[in-house]
């Protein structure tokens, strides 16, 4: 019984530490310290969006990949969930929608900042 106790115990702990995680993690850079994927891709923000609002629609999506959340993703923090146009959801920080950059191949490159002067890295301060 023990042992059946100790096990559940550690189970739902770790299930309750998966869910406060944030879904995004911070890598140093030679511009400072900035917010990524799991795979290390940068994430960006976009002038044009609302609070919790994406306008990157359609063909902009193409080159601007909205960062995804899963459908059982909650809001935490500054961390929130916008739901888009076609249903889908994506993560915002400090309710900025965030995307990654069709041209970023490789982890940590931000070839987006400051593209058209409305794409801005997201820094992590």
């Amino acid at each position: 019984m023990r042992t059946i106790l100790s096990a559940f115990a550690v189970l739902l702990a770790s299930s309750i530490f998966s869910l406060a995680a944030e879904p995004a993690k911070v890598m140093d850079t030679k511009d400072g310290k900035v917010f990524t994927t799991d795979e290390g891709m940068v994430l960006y923000t976009f002038d044009e969006d609302g609070k919790d609002k994406s306008n990157c629609r359609a063909t902009c999506t193409e080159t601007w990949i909205p960062f995804k959340a899963p459908a059982d993703a909650a809001a935490e923090g500054d961390w929130s969930i916008v739901t888009r146009m076609d249903g889908s959801k994506m993560w915002a920080y400090d309710g900025k929608p965030l995307y990654r950059f069709a041209l970023d191949t490789k982890p940590g490159e931000m070839n987006g900042n400051d593209m058209g002067g409305k794409w801005h890295v997201l820094k992590a301060e």
